[in-house]
C-alpha cells in the first residue's frame, strides 16, 4: 500500500510541476508599454508584400535593427503601434515634412501614432539607425 501512496504523490507532483512550468510564459499584465501578445509566430524574413490594415488594427514590429512589416497599407487616420523588440531605442519617421514620428520608443516599449488622413506613400527611417527603412501607404 505504501508503494501505491508514493505512486500517486509522485504523479500527483509531476501534474503540479509541469502546470507551475506551463504557467511561466509572457505575464501580460496588461502594462501600456508592454506589446500585446500576438496570435501570429513572428516572421524572422521581413516581408517585401505590403501588409493590409486589419479590421482597424495595424501593427510595425522592429526586430534585428528591420522594421516588420518593411511595407504596410492602411487607411486614413488609422493609429499604428509600433513595438521595439530590439535591445536599443528606435524611431518611425517619416522622411519629408515628418506626418508621423513616434520619437524615440525604447527596448520592450511601444508606441502609436496616426496615418496621415491624405493618401500617398510615405516612406520612413529609424531616425536613430537611418540605414532602417520602410513605408506606409495611405489609401
Amino acid at each position: 500500500m505504501t508503494h501505491r501512496v508514493r505512486a500517486a504523490a509522485a504523479t500527483a507532483a509531476a501534474v503540479l510541476c509541469a502546470t507551475a512550468l506551463g504557467g511561466c510564459g509572457d505575464g501580460g499584465g496588461g502594462s501600456e508599454s508592454s506589446p500585446a501578445p500576438s496570435s501570429a509566430a513572428p516572421s524572422s524574413t521581413p516581408s517585401s508584400a505590403p501588409s493590409p490594415t486589419k479590421a482597424g488594427q495595424s501593427r510595425i514590429t522592429v526586430k534585428d535593427f528591420t522594421f516588420v512589416p518593411a511595407e504596410l497599407t492602411v487607411r486614413p487616420g488609422a493609429k499604428v503601434t509600433v513595438v521595439n523588440e530590439d535591445d536599443t531605442a528606435h524611431t518611425v519617421t517619416a522622411n519629408g515634412s515628418k506626418p508621423f514620428d513616434t520619437g524615440p520608443i525604447g527596448p520592450g516599449k511601444t508606441a502609436t501614432f496616426t496615418a496621415p488622413d491624405k493618401a500617398g506613400d510615405y516612406p520612413y527611417v529609424c531616425s536613430i539607425h537611418p540605414s532602417m527603412k520602410g513605408s506606409l501607404t495611405v489609401h
